[in-house]
């Protein structure tokens, strides 16, 4: 790339940097993750239009650092490959002065990135990274960047950072904020949390090229599918049946796959472009732990706002996406497991686990006013408690609200709204 062209796009985003610095920015808990101390590339990743980059400006500007900034996004890079690098460096030197800290964002695009990377880390220099499509891997991050990295997921938002976001009180004291707080979450439980979908008006245009970018430009070219047709078709089947077992003979017939293989590399690759998000069943033994996964959408606005949807209106299954995401935030920083329970006599939604200790039991419900889905998750949960020795159990409703004492145990029934806006309290 031309020396001068490439200094000019770059005093171009630097004006851009400095702007999107004076501005406020939602706070994410994940910000706190970052360290920019470390000697260690912080590598925030996550679905596409997660919130990535702002979360990283927020961090630069809440740290008061001097920090160089190149997006690699922008279509002027889009000739821009590794000999362009140290060109690019000494630009950036130019303009910013001695720096000791750099902002990389969506870097994952230039071949050799890893090795550039690399190199300044070992010159101590602090990097921080953001990447979203299947070019930056997690699995990949310990080989490309030799160990050298921490890693902080990003999902869209919360339920929490949705109200902060329309500036709605997150108090439930009185029946007004209650009633304020579970309209708000009615809406969450239909739009999703994707940032931007707060400000577009058509949203299911913006979910439906957001879907097609991640299919077509990230995981097709990465893993080079041959079979495009067939793939996007198991795609959009798996977000319009979510929360869904993966049953591998009954997909391959059903879209006249060759293989069990073909099937499983597919759905990984749905999972490394940050679309799916999957789900073990609970056991002891490993055998069973790596067979019988389920499979969620990392966002609710995936089951039904593509072109062509047709996932039904089931507000439980869309209740169940949104705790089990939200169980991803929570306890994925803590380096705890999740999964769910099944045998001859019971099921309950969600464990959590620290190694083959369960810390928590959860069954997710919207709606437990008929006899027989209350008596089936508390049951669920009792049974979970007998077996595994977990004494934490949680029911999570639209809007019930109470303590059970049951054959010994004690649940806690809460409204999602709560629970999804309290989270010292699990």
């Amino acid at each position: 790339m031309d020396p001068i062209k490439l200094e000019q796009v770059l005093l171009d985003q630097a004006e851009e940097f400095n702007s999107l610095l004076r501005k406020t920015w939602l706070h994410r808990p994940e910000e706190d993750l970052v360290d920019l101390t470390s000697d260690l590339a912080q590598c925030v990743i996550g679905v596409r239009r997660s919130g990535k980059s702002i979360l990283c400006i927020n961090v630069i500007k809440n740290a008061n650092l001097l920090f160089a900034y190149v997006n690699f996004e922008d279509e002027q890079l889009i000739s821009f490959n590794s000999d362009d690098l140290n060109i690019m460096l000494e630009r950036l030197y130019k303009i910013y002065g001695d720096f000791n800290h750099i902002f990389l964002d969506e870097i994952q695009d230039v071949d050799g990135w890893q090795h550039f990377v690399n190199r300044l880390l070992r010159k101590g220099m602090h990097v921080l990274m953001t990447g979203s499509n299947a070019k930056l891997l997690s699995s990949e991050l310990a080989t490309h960047l030799t160990g050298r990295h921490m890693k902080i997921e990003l999902y869209p938002f919360s339920f929490s950072e949705y109200c902060e976001a329309r500036q709605i009180t997150q108090e439930s004291g009185t029946t007004r904020e209650r009633g304020l707080l579970s309209r708000a979450f009615s809406d969450y439980l239909h739009e999703g949390g994707f940032p931007e979908l707060l400000k577009v008006r058509r949203k299911d245009e913006y979910i439906n090229s957001l879907v097609t970018g991640i299919l077509e430009n990230d995981i097709e070219k990465r893993f080079r599918i041959l079979y495009k047709e067939s793939f996007e078709r198991l795609a959009h089947h798996l977000m319009n049946t979510a929360p869904a077992k993966l049953n591998a003979t009954r997909l391959c017939k059903l879209f006249d796959f060759n293989s069990v293989h073909t099937l499983k590399n597919y759905v990984s690759y749905l999972e490394k472009g940050y679309l799916m998000c999957r789900l073990p069943k609970y056991s002891s033994k490993s055998k069973v732990r790596v067979t019988g996964d389920k499979i969620y959408p990392v966002d609710v606005a995936l089951m039904n706002r593509r072109k062509d949807a047709f996932a039904p209106e089931n507000l439980g299954w869309r209740l169940e996406c949104i705790v089990f995401i939200e169980l991803l935030r929570r306890f994925n920083p803590e380096a705890k497991d999740l999964a769910y329970y099944e045998d001859n006599t019971c099921e309950c939604d969600f464990l959590v686990c620290s190694g083959l200790s369960v810390e928590m039991a959860v069954q997710v419900s919207y709606d437990i006013s008929k006899g027989k889905t209350f008596n089936r998750e508390v049951k669920g949960l009792i049974e979970v408690s007998r077996k595994t020795g977990c004494n934490e159990l949680l029911l999570i409703t639209d809007h019930d609200k109470k303590e059970l004492q049951i054959e010994g145990k004690t649940i806690q029934m809460i409204p999602a709204y709560e629970w999804l806006t309290t989270k010292a309290k699990h």
